[in-house]
């Protein structure tokens, strides 16, 4: 895991896990063209996700090929393919047939690319995802998409609806709540669940760091392009760091617990990230989640610089508890049940794709991530909305809010719902005061 998605997909073979799933005729398997052994692949969203995922992709075992692109900027699509087609994927080049007429630009690029292939890739900005994973259900094809998969409880809600039109078509649908594909995660749950620290009685999850990048205006930009050239920092792209990062840790908690919590309760704010660089989003957030046997999750995120760094989740059970990062279960006397040797582990991100592309090769179903994605994005959405307000949210109070964030209209010179000041300062949520929808 030290070393970055580049070096190793350039540097690594992997070995995949075995299969269960027994064959069977998808609806895939009528639109795709398995005839000449080629899986197609297009990619839905070309910033640095997107390429990454790209490359992992096509640095599987089958016969994967890349024909299609599609992004709302030219200049980041022009930017993933000079990449993806350099020096430094030279073994890649053979497997990348994408001509300029199938390089598409725009809003709508998303529709031209997907007829095209067999696997569709979902990688822009989260906001964007239900509209995308629904139009690559309806068309019939495997799907790889990045967390989170929503921003608002109307998203979730979409996308529940399109995993079970995936689940009835057999459509793989792999989600990149990557830990799922992790070696040391999932031996970790196995002994959880075979009883090795007993029942759980609580849990904790962290992603402190210092923050990500900013974009600062340029002259001209409307407000959309501004808006989805700094997508981390408004909801409606993003859903505020609780969901775009912290979700991975929460979504540990709720496979540990094999539930969702049933309330949330917590703070935050902008304490040091106050400017007009940073849109709308919170610089903490601090939540108890409440499962419905009453257990509780400790939860913080936090983007300040100079702070104690931690990205963990740490489950306490009646006979021992479970370090997740160190890959480590003791019990109460501080002795060592399990310990994780993860040296010779694969990296995760590439195993979601080749656990994915060899069940697809082979025709079998066996992934059906989409359900669990909505989820665990929508337990991070409950507690932001309960950081956002400062009150007690219920899980069914919030998914059936019908909160939806979206622009009306997907346009460069569209309305935005959101607009700064004369000052450039956008509207931040006040608790106490801010509705939670």
């Amino acid at each position: 895991m030290s070393q970055t998605r580049r070096d190793f997909v350039k540097s690594t073979s992997l070995i995949t896990g075995s299969l269960i799933a027994a064959p069977f005729l998808s609806e895939a398997s009528m639109f795709n063209s398995l005839v000449d052994d080629t899986i197609k692949v297009a990619l839905i969203g070309c910033g640095g996700r997107g390429t990454g995922a790209a490359i992992q992709a096509l640095s599987t075992k089958q016969n994967v090929k890349l024909v299609a692109m599609a992004d709302a900027f030219q200049d980041r699509l022009d930017s993933c393919y000079k990449e993806i087609t350099g020096d430094d994927f030279e073994n890649l080049k053979s497997k990348i047939d994408v001509p300029a007429d199938r390089r598409f630009v725009g809003f709508d690029a998303y529709l031209k690319a997907i007829p095209l292939a067999d696997v569709v890739i979902l990688t822009t900005p989260p906001g964007f995802r239900p509209l995308h994973f629904e139009a690559a259900v309806n068309a019939g094809k495997h799907i790889f998409m990045e967390k989170p998969v929503a921003t608002d409880p109307a998203g979730v809600q979409r996308v529940l609806a399109a995993a079970e039109k995936a689940k009835a078509k057999k459509l793989n649908v792999v989600v990149g709540l990557q830990r799922h594909y992790q070696t040391s995660y999932r031996e970790l749950m196995k002994r959880l669940q075979d009883g090795m620290v007993g029942d759980v009685v609580s849990a904790s999850a962290w992603w402190n760091n210092d923050g990500v990048w900013v974009n600062p205006r340029k002259a001209g930009q409307t407000e959309m392009e501004y808006q989805m050239r700094n997508w981390y920092y408004f909801n409606w792209l993003c859903g505020d760091h609780i969901t775009e990062q912290h979700i991975h840790n929460i979504d540990v908690i709720n496979w540990a617990k094999n539930s969702y919590p049933v309330k949330a309760r917590g703070t935050g704010g902008r304490e040091v990230r106050k400017g007009k660089d940073y849109g709308e989003i919170f610089d903490h957030h601090i939540v108890e989640f409440e499962y419905a046997d009453g257990t509780i999750l400790n939860s913080q995120c936090r983007h300040i610089k100079g702070t104690w760094a931690k990205v963990d989740e740490l489950v306490v059970g009646t006979k021992g508890k479970i370090m997740f990062d160190a890959g480590h279960i003791t019990d109460y006397k501080g002795n060592t049940l399990f310990k994780h040797n993860g040296s010779k582990d694969p990296n995760p991100y590439q195993v979601e794709h080749d656990e994915l592309f060899e069940v697809i090769a082979k025709g079998q179903y066996k992934f059906a991530d989409a359900e669990n994605g909505a989820k665990s994005t929508m337990t991070s959405i409950l507690g932001r909305m309960a950081t956002y307000s400062g009150q007690v949210i219920t899980w069914d109070k919030a998914i059936n809010s019908g909160l939806d964030l979206a622009p009306k209209t997907f346009a460069w010179d569209a309305d935005m719902p959101l607009k700064p000041d004369a000052n450039g300062l956008y509207p931040v949520a006040v608790p106490g005061k801010t509705k939670f929808v």
